[in-house]
C-alpha cells in the first residue's frame, strides 16, 4: 500500500465521520475510493478526504445530497487538469457563487439561533442567581 493511500478507518478519524457514514456517501455516489488494496480494502487519498470534508461541512447546513453532488461536480470540473472555458466555466462559477450565497444565508441564520440560545442561557442564569442558595444543615 502506498503511503499516499489511507484505509477507511484513518479517513474516518481525519474527517470525524463514522465508517457507516463514509460508506453511505459511497453508496450515494458522493465519494468513491481512489483505489482498492489487494486484500479488497477501500483506499483513499487526500483528495478523497477533502471531498468528504466538503460533504461534512454542507450536511449540518441542511444541504441535500443532490446539492452536495451538484457542488462537488462543479468543483471537480473547475479543478480538472483541463479546466473548462467560456460558457461552461461561467455556468460553473454561477453555481459555485449560488452555493456561496446559500451558505452565507445559513451562517446568518445560525448566528441568529446562537444569539437566541445565548439569551436563553442568560435568562436561566439570571433566574438561578435570584433564587437563594440553601444553606447546609
Amino acid at each position: 500500500m502506498s503511503s499516499e493511500h489511507m484505509q477507511i478507518g484513518e479517513v474516518a478519524a481525519r474527517t470525524e465521520l463514522s465508517l457507516r457514514t463514509i460508506r453511505y456517501y459511497e453508496d450515494t455516489g458522493l465519494v468513491t475510493p481512489s483505489a482498492c488494496s489487494q486484500g479488497g480494502f477501500r483506499l483513499y487519498t487526500e483528495r478523497d478526504v477533502a471531498r468528504l470534508m466538503v460533504i461534512r461541512r454542507m450536511k449540518p447546513l441542511g444541504f441535500t445530497l443532490d446539492q452536495m453532488r451538484d457542488l462537488l461536480h462543479a468543483a471537480d470540473r473547475l479543478d480538472a487538469p483541463e479546466p473548462p472555458e467560456g460558457a461552461e466555466l461561467e455556468a460553473l462559477l454561477v453555481r459555485v457563487r449560488h452555493f456561496e450565497q446559500l451558505t452565507a444565508e445559513c451562517v446568518a441564520d445560525l448566528r441568529k439561533q446562537l444569539g437566541r440560545a445565548e439569551e436563553f442561557a442568560g435568562t436561566l442564569r439570571e433566574r438561578l442567581e435570584r433564587v437563594p442558595c440553601p444553606t447546609p444543615a
